[in-house]
């Protein structure tokens, strides 16, 4: 078991197309939702991901202070499904969340959570900040982790 923190350059051609292919499997297969996934972001991001033997068990994306958004964000979090119920989601979300903390100096961290997460996000320390809304057909809030 290895966690892996890589910028975009960094990522090798393998990791890449393993990364992609498990957020397709999860957010566009698993969940049956056509989004556009590739969306620009990915370049200016820092890449985290968890592997198991030598496959890609959870991952997530942090993206820098005026990138997405204001704040530094978090996005694309997932744990692929034979690595669920394994308190991996929480250990990505902390090890996230203690990255941008320290190495960005970020006091902000803004995600847009699927609105059945909300719990598991505010037991971190995000706070909901939006109403519901609708993006690509599931029903998310905006939250908001600040520092102290």
């Amino acid at each position: 078991m290895n966690w892996y923190v890589k910028n975009f350059k960094n990522l090798t051609i393998e990791e890449l197309y393993e990364l992609i292919k498990a957020r397709v499997d999860v957010f566009v297969v698993e969940q049956t939702c056509p989004y556009p996934e590739l969306d620009n972001y990915d370049q200016v991001s820092v890449h985290m991901f968890l592997k198991i033997d030598g496959n890609i068990a959870a991952y997530v994306r942090l993206l820098p202070e005026h990138s997405k958004f204001e704040e530094a964000s978090i996005g694309r979090v997932l744990v692929v499904e034979k690595y669920r119920n394994q308190g991996f989601a929480r250990r990505l979300l902390e090890k996230a969340i203690n990255y941008i903390n320290h190495q960005w100096k970020s006091d902000k961290i803004k995600i847009q959570a699927q609105n059945r997460l909300k719990d598991f996000y505010a037991s971190l320390g995000f706070k909901q900040i939006s109403e519901i809304y609708i993006e690509d057909g599931i029903p998310h809030i905006d939250m908001i982790w600040k520092r102290g």
